[in-house]
């Protein structure tokens, strides 16, 4: 697998200028295709006007909804016009219920998804949603780069978080493109269970399975000797200097709509490098 198609979606330009950047420099590295959706999002919430007011209150949201997705269209198209990469850009409006049709529709014809921090200062619950839509209906890998992040993702150093799941394992496939240039993979294991299938080797097979890609891969241990296990993974991290994490990403059912679940969201709220997630 490659990733040779990008997408990334953007509600405020200058907030993610960071994320722009990132989904610029993959391209550029991977010769992909970048797709950029503008997001404009009327924040309408039908039914909880007085009587005779809904009407007007809609268009007045749908207005400035669109005024945000077109001023979004122009930055985005004025900040790419100089690159040497093969780029589109669309401009959407849509209510924060209904971005999971929206946003998963698009998403689930990308190889790769790069989304700046949904949580944070400046950060509106839209960006959560846009995450989210694309992993749990869009069901493709998203990356989340951190503030700051000057990239293209060539990690050198790379960290697995290895729980046996699904989710975990899904993501492995999907950051393969990444995993085979590092010069080093660690697949880090925390606490493994005692009477589990990896019992007697844990993360072996996962290291034979890379090492039959040319992936170099190592297995690390970790007890959780913090309260979070996000705590330990980052740490790990840090003190390891990875230069990417690749985790599984886990939700509940709300509503009948996937939410990240506590452990991801912490997650995404400590990482000091790039995440890459699958669900």
């Amino acid at each position: 697998m490659a990733y040779k198609t990008l997408l990334t979606i953007v509600t405020d330009p200058k907030a993610a200028a960071t994320q722009i950047d990132t989904a610029v420099a993959v391209a550029r590295r991977r010769d992909a295709h970048l797709d950029v959706l503008c997001l404009g999002v009327d924040r309408t919430q039908t039914g909880y006007y007085y009587a005779g007011a809904t009407a007007f209150v809609q268009q007045e949201t749908m207005d400035r909804a669109q005024d945000d997705a077109r001023n979004a269209e122009t930055a985005v198209r004025a900040r790419l016009e100089a690159e040497d990469i093969r780029w589109g850009v669309d401009a959407v409006v849509s209510q924060i219920g209904a971005m999971p049709t929206v946003v998963g529709q698009r998403a689930r014809f990308a190889d790769l998804v790069v989304m700046g921090r949904p949580y944070g200062e400046g950060r509106g619950p839209e960006i959560e949603a846009a995450v989210e839509a694309a992993l749990f209906e869009g069901q493709v890998p998203v990356a989340i780069v951190p503030d700051g992040y000057n990239g293209d993702m060539p990690a050198k150093r790379v960290v697995i978080a290895w729980n046996q799941s699904h989710e975990a394992m899904r993501a492995v496939r999907a950051a393969l493109p990444v995993l085979k240039s590092a010069d080093l993979v660690d697949i880090t294991v925390i606490d493994p269970p005692a009477h589990g299938p990896e019992r007697s080797d844990p993360g072996g097979q996962l290291s034979q399975m890379l090492a039959r890609h040319g992936v170099h891969a190592e297995v690390s241990v970790l007890a959780k000797t913090m309260p979070r296990v996000s705590d330990v993974l980052n740490r790990h991290v840090s003190d390891s200097e990875a230069d990417a994490i690749v985790m599984g990403a886990y939700g509940h059912s709300r509503f009948r709509e996937a939410i990240l679940g506590g452990a991801t969201r912490h997650m995404l709220e400590m990482a000091e490098v790039p995440v890459i997630m699958a669900h």
